[in-house]
């Protein structure tokens, strides 16, 4: 079986426990998955060989940062527009964290962080002027959950 196609038991606890602590040893994840330093930094260079890991990152607090309040802006375009020229649009605006095309009724579902309701206004009016948009409409998030415990 290819690389790529396996990935078993103890694979599985180690990319968990990476995704937990990106930062943890290979020593500390040895003693979890009863195996020997060496035999787990092996597993880790093929999950990443074959692309399982893509990489490793910080998880910030927005928060301490000035940004602490999140968004959903839902997008309307006027006509036929291209899915290159609505994500260009909304990417334009630097606060936009991530742009969803999507079936139906927006066009596009754009997440942003900002640092409060002035702000936030401001946000809207760029992503207003950024593209042939003729109509938004904005969700404050309130809480969240993810799958993997960060929020």
């Amino acid at each position: 079986m290819p690389d790529t196609e396996h990935v078993d038991s103890v694979d599985s606890t180690i990319i968990d426990l990476l995704v937990q602590d990106g930062r943890r040893t290979v020593t500390e994840i040895a003693e979890q998955v009863s195996l020997s330093p060496s035999a787990v930094k092996r597993r880790i260079d093929r999950l990443e060989r074959v692309g399982v890991i893509a990489g490793y990152t910080v998880v910030l607090d927005h928060g301490k940062l000035g940004s602490s309040f999140e968004a959903f802006v839902e997008l309307r375009f006027s006509g036929d527009v291209k899915v290159e020229m609505i994500t260009m649009a909304a990417t334009s605006v630097t606060e936009v964290l991530e742009v969803f095309t999507v079936a139906g009724d927006p066009d596009a579902l754009v997440r942003v962080r900002v640092s409060g309701v002035q702000h936030l206004r401001d946000v809207i009016d760029r992503l207003r002027r950024s593209g042939p948009v003729i109509g938004t409409k904005t969700l404050m998030v309130l809480g969240a959950w993810r799958r993997d415990g960060r929020a």
